[in-house]
C-alpha cells in the first residue's frame, strides 16, 4: 500500500511541476534560463570540465542553449543524450540532429561521435522536480538513473527552475541524487 501511495505522490508531483514550469511565459523561461546558466558557468565543476553532457530542452525545461556560447565554454566539448532503447542511452557529440524518442531533438548516431560515460567530466541533467537535499525527479523513464552510475568521473548536477522545487521528494532506491541543483536564484548543494 505504501508503494502505491508513493507512486501516486510522485506522479502528482511530476504533473504539478511540469505544469508549473510550462506556466512560465517564454520570456520568463528565457530570462530564468540565462540566470541559471550563469550560475552553472561560474561553478568550479563547470570551469574544470573538458567534456560536458547537457540536454536539448523540451516541454518547458530550462534551456542550456546560452551555455554553448558562454565565454566560460571556450575549449569544452558538449555532448547530448541519444536514446537507443527503452532502457539505454549514450552520449554523443552531434554532427547532425534528428527528432527522436518523445519528440526530443537528438544527435544522429551515424554522423556523431560517441563519448564513453567515463570520459564525461560534468553531466547537467534535466528534471521535473527537485528538493533542497538535491534529490531529482526525472520524467519517469529512468534513462538518467541507469546512465549516471556509469559516469564515474563526472560531477552530476541538475538545471531547473525554482518553481520545480518541493520541500522533500519521495524517492525510490534507484533514484540517484545530484551533487548540486542550479536554478535562476540559487545553487543547492548536497551535503557530503
Amino acid at each position: 500500500m505504501a508503494e502505491t501511495n508513493r507512486s501516486e505522490e510522485r506522479a502528482k508531483i511530476r504533473k504539478e511541476k511540469k505544469q508549473a514550469r510550462s506556466a512560465l511565459s517564454p520570456a520568463e523561461r528565457a530570462e530564468k534560463s540565462a540566470r541559471a546558466v550563469e550560475r552553472i558557468a561560474a561553478s568550479e565543476a563547470f570551469r574544470a570540465a573538458k567534456t560536458v553532457m547537457i540536454y536539448d530542452h523540451v516541454g518547458g525545461e530550462l534551456s542550456l542553449d546560452s551555455l554553448l556560447t558562454h565565454p566560460a565554454s571556450a575549449g569544452k566539448r558538449f555532448c547530448y543524450p541519444l536514446v537507443l532503447s527503452k532502457t539505454e542511452m549514450i552520449a554523443m557529440i552531434p554532427g547532425a540532429w534528428q527528432i527522436g524518442a518523445y519528440g526530443i531533438r537528438e544527435p544522429v548516431r551515424e554522423q556523431s561521435e560517441e563519448i564513453p560515460p567515463e570520459a564525461l567530466d560534468l553531466v547537467v541533467c534535466p528534471g521535473t522536480a527537485f528538493d533542497p537535499a538535491c534529490n531529482r525527479m526525472g520524467m519517469g523513464g529512468g534513462y538518467y538513473d541507469r546512465y549516471l552510475p556509469r559516469c564515474v568521473n563526472a560531477h552530476i548536477v541538475l538545471a531547473a527552475f525554482e518553481v520545480q522545487k518541493v520541500p522533500a521528494l519521495p524517492t525510490d532506491e534507484w533514484d540517484r541524487p545530484v551533487e548540486a541543483v542550479f536554478t535562476e536564484d540559487a545553487v543547492y548543494q548536497k551535503e557530503m
